[in-house]
């Protein structure tokens, strides 16, 4: 998201803030996708005076004239992007229409964090994690780095962030480790610590709209990335391997597969294979349904046909000399109707190549140049 900075007597802020992780799919794979983050998690990005128009409403005395409203523009948009407003967003006049969009109602219960400051300021929200957590990044320029400041979050009735800053680095292109911040974080107390209520929301998930424990008021516009769009292409059945290529190549670290990264509980969001299989086949290769994967390499495909009635394939991975390339195994199944299982031939052996994985989406290629998209459900602790 874009983030427009509404400021009304304003006290100092603690620290820059930056951008926040946010996903709005919907579809046939909305239920599952929902599990990723909450409806408007995202990245957002604070506009700078010179991208953007902001225009005050005139005021006559005595009488109050009604004025109309040009819609901002920012050129922070991405191109390509398709972005959805309700009259209000789209004539979004600062205080005015900040007051009209909070008295709509918006999304219920929305949980997030922003920042502002007067540097192009980031911000990622991860707060479906077992450490809840808000990073703020003030972005000085592509050649020197950027300030990347911390803070442990927690939610409080759905709509209030509570956060408390703890640790601060700066990550500069010329050297090649990390500088701490000089702030003793500890010891401010209550000093390190703020909140942020959502007061809006939009339906479409494109306009979010917060007021801190400072005064501040934050307008924010939906900037979606890679993974986002990966998902919300899922979710509507188009453009899929475009995506995909795309989060592949957005990523610049080296890609490794050992059955600990994998490990925890994936649900198969989508693959390019067709139907067009046995079923003993389907579950071996994990083409459907759920696939577990253990820290020992022992691997489970399950799919659930009907309720009681499941096909399980079981067998086991392992690493190869290749650092992204695994050996998978699958040695037997089981079909189970309640009480009754019957053995099930499932002997397939294949290579699976891993080319993007992050706490939450993997996307892999098997040799026989099948490519699988899943989104994980649990992570062991």
């Amino acid at each position: 998201m874009h983030l427009l900075p509404v400021v009304r007597n304003p006290a100092p802020a603690l620290l820059p803030q930056r951008k926040s992780t946010e996903m709005a799919v919907g579809g046939a794979a909305a239920a599952r996708l929902a599990l990723l983050t909450p409806p408007f998690s995202g990245r957002s990005t604070l506009l700078q005076p010179s991208t953007c128009r902001v225009l005050m409403p005139r005021v006559q005395k005595p009488r109050r004239r009604r004025t109309s409203l040009r819609p901002i523009s920012s050129s922070l948009v991405e191109e390509g992007q398709q972005l959805c407003f309700s009259d209000p967003e789209a004539a979004l006049d600062v205080e005015l229409a900040v007051q009209t969009l909070e008295s709509l109602g918006g999304v219920p219960d929305p949980r997030t964090f922003v920042g502002v400051d007067f540097f192009k300021i980031f911000q990622e929200v991860y707060l479906r994690t077992d450490d809840p957590r808000v990073s703020n990044i003030v972005k000085f320029s592509d050649a020197v780095g950027e300030l990347k400041v911390e803070a442990a979050a927690t939610i409080k009735d759905g709509k209030r962030i509570l956060f408390q800053f703890d640790r601060a680095a700066f990550s500069l292109k010329f050297l090649p480790f990390k500088v701490p911040y000089p702030v003793p974080f500890r010891l401010l107390g209550d000093e390190a610590k703020g909140w942020l209520d959502t007061t809006y929301l939009s339906h479409t998930g494109n306009i979010r709209i917060s007021r801190g424990n400072k005064g501040t008021t934050f307008v924010l516009q939906k900037k979606i990335e890679p993974r986002q769009r990966l998902l919300s292409a899922i979710s509507v059945g188009t453009r899929v391997k475009e995506m995909i290529d795309e989060l592949i190549s957005s990523n610049q670290e080296e890609v490794k597969a050992n059955s600990e990264i994998l490990e925890g509980e994936w649900q198969l969001l989508w693959s390019s294979q067709s139907e067009n299989e046995s079923w003993s086949s389907v579950v071996a290769s994990g083409l459907k349904g759920l696939q577990i994967i253990k820290k020992d390499g022992m691997v489970e495909n399950q799919i659930n046909l009907l309720p009681g009635l499941r096909i399980c394939a079981n067998g086991n991975l392992s690493e190869t000399s290749e650092s992204n390339l695994l050996m998978v195994q699958m040695n037997d199944g089981v079909v189970s109707f309640g009480a009754l299982k019957l053995p099930l031939k499932t002997e397939v052996n294949f290579h699976l190549e891993l080319l993007y994985i992050d706490n939450r989406i993997r996307i892999t290629r098997s040799n026989k140049d099948m490519t699988l998209v899943h989104l994980r459900l649990t992570r062991p602790c």
